[in-house]
């Protein structure tokens, strides 16, 4: 049984929209937790939130059994982990110990028997959400946001960067190792329910791949995988994955008999076939770049085996030559709010530019749209001149007379450096965590990015309700509600 928010207070908690949140803090969370408070005590926007989070989390749930976390815990627990950057370990410290957060979710420091939070529940919860759910609610607080400044139309920048995944440096070493490693881990767990013959000594064939993995890894570096010493060494590990390949054909057929009416062990065993075929495919690409001399074409490329929507950019950065990860292009308007994002799936800016402002377009009112140089081309530009009032889109390249005249505007040249604000954002983005994502596989990298632009929204929405109560005559220390 799950509630949309907690009415009964515990004795001695404060109501929500009535707790004190420190005004002259710098701090990051103070401002989140004053958006969160806004939320609460806003009728209509709780509602259109809960009903939002309802949909989601309590669709086919049923109404009977133990309580779970409400969809207020959930909504609060996931915006701190942002605002903070944290893991889960700090976030699972902030729910059974910060009294400011536990306060937002209706726990008293009263009597003996506080409530505790375990760290799996807090990750299970949080895990609940998707990213459709949190860009709705994002629009939401967008347009309170715009209400509270009485903004009508918008002057919109749009510019991309790149989002890491939590992933090492691949080379076809040491994603061949990769799946040779995580293949004997799954043997490994599997053998433990099930005895698989000719698994006895798999501890063995994790030690023997590793040492040739170092061997072929220290004699191939530089130009050393053109010498007799390096090709030696990557036959040596091409022959032992092979054997390993070879191995895992002959036991994959017993085991999928053995294991079909385990469901937990046919999950780890459907794992192995994924992490087989990588073997596979990873000793045909060693083999092909270092036996052979070929050079192997980047869309077949593997970057990782555990975040496979990982790619390889290089965006022509001094410092940061290549980044593993995605990107993300966002959008932020003259009150620098993020009024929308899109993750780019081998996507470039110039692909994306019609599609992602239609998408913005359906949403909200503006006036302007400004993109850098990156986004041009001929049919980009006719196709968004005819969408807003105001387009600036810098052509590459040498200017026409009539592109010099038109580059050479008041208002083009004023929204083409306003447009410099969004690195601000970028910037502020990865402070709340979107530097380098923590969670795992497309699902967890999709949530986390939202939650991320939620998080940020709503520092920037406390900050103006601060930044009004700070006004107040009577607001010295703490914040006196006024909606």
């Amino acid at each position: 049984m799950r509630a949309t928010f907690k009415v009964q207070y515990e004795l001695g908690a404060t109501p929500i929209e009535k707790i004190a949140i420190p005004l002259d803090s710098r701090d990051e969370l103070p401002p989140v937790l004053r958006g969160l408070q806004y939320i609460y005590h806003t009728p209509e926007l709780q509602k259109q939130v809960f009903d939002l989070l309802a949909t989601k989390i309590l669709a086919g749930v049923n109404s009977t059994g133990r309580t779970g976390m409400s969809l207020w815990e959930i909504l609060v627990f996931s915006s701190v982990r942002l605002a903070l950057n944290n893991d889960y370990d700090r976030l699972h410290h902030i729910a059974n110990y910060d009294s400011l957060v536990r306060s937002f979710v209706g726990i008293s420091n009263f009597g003996a028997n506080l409530k505790k939070y375990s760290l799996q529940t807090l990750k299970d919860n949080i895990r609940l959400l998707d990213d459709e759910t949190v860009n709705s609610i994002n629009k939401l607080i967008n347009k309170a946001m715009h209400r509270q400044r009485e903004t009508k139309k918008l002057n919109v920048k749009i510019d991309t960067y790149v989002f890491e995944t939590n992933v090492h440096f691949p080379t076809d070493f040491n994603l061949l190792r990769d799946a040779c490693r995580k293949s004997l881990d799954l043997v490994q767990q599997i053998y433990s329910a099930v005895e698989i013959p000719g698994w006895r000594k798999y501890k063995q064939w994790r030690q023997r791949i590793k040492n040739a993995y170092h061997r072929a890894a220290k004699r191939c570096r530089g130009a050393g995988k053109t010498t007799e010493q390096g090709l030696t060494a990557t036959l040596e590990y091409l022959t032992l994955a092979e054997s390993l390949s070879q191995k895992l054909t002959e036991s994959i057929q017993l085991l999928q008999i053995l294991l079909s009416e385990n469901h937990f062990q046919f999950n780890k065993f459907r794992s192995l076939l994924y992490f087989k075929g990588h073997l596979d495919k990873h000793i045909d690409l060693v083999r092909r770049r270092i036996i052979y001399r070929e050079q192997i074409p980047h869309e077949e490329k593997v970057f990782s085996l555990f975040e496979p929507h990982t790619e390889w950019i290089t965006k022509g950065k001094i410092r940061n030559e290549v980044e593993l990860g995605c990107m993300i292009a966002i959008a932020t308007d003259q009150h620098d709010q993020i009024i929308g994002y899109r993750i780019l799936k081998n996507e470039h800016d110039v692909d994306i530019a019609v599609p992602f402002a239609n998408e913005l377009l359906s949403d909200y009112n503006i006036e302007s749209l400004s993109f850098d140089k990156g986004f041009w081309n001929p049919e980009n530009y006719n196709e968004l001149k005819g969408l807003v009032n105001k387009l600036i889109l810098p052509k590459k390249g040498k200017l026409s007379k009539a592109e010099t005249e038109r580059e050479s505007n008041p208002t083009f040249k004023e929204l083409r450096r306003k447009h410099a604000a969004v690195e601000s954002a970028i910037n502020c983005l990865e402070h709340h965590g979107l530097n380098r994502c923590p969670d795992k596989g497309d699902d967890g990298y999709r949530r986390y990015t939202a939650l991320g632009v939620l998080a940020y929204n709503l520092h920037k929405l406390g900050n103006m309700l601060i930044k009004k109560d700070n006004k107040l005559p009577s607001s010295k220390n703490v914040i006196k509600i006024s909606i």
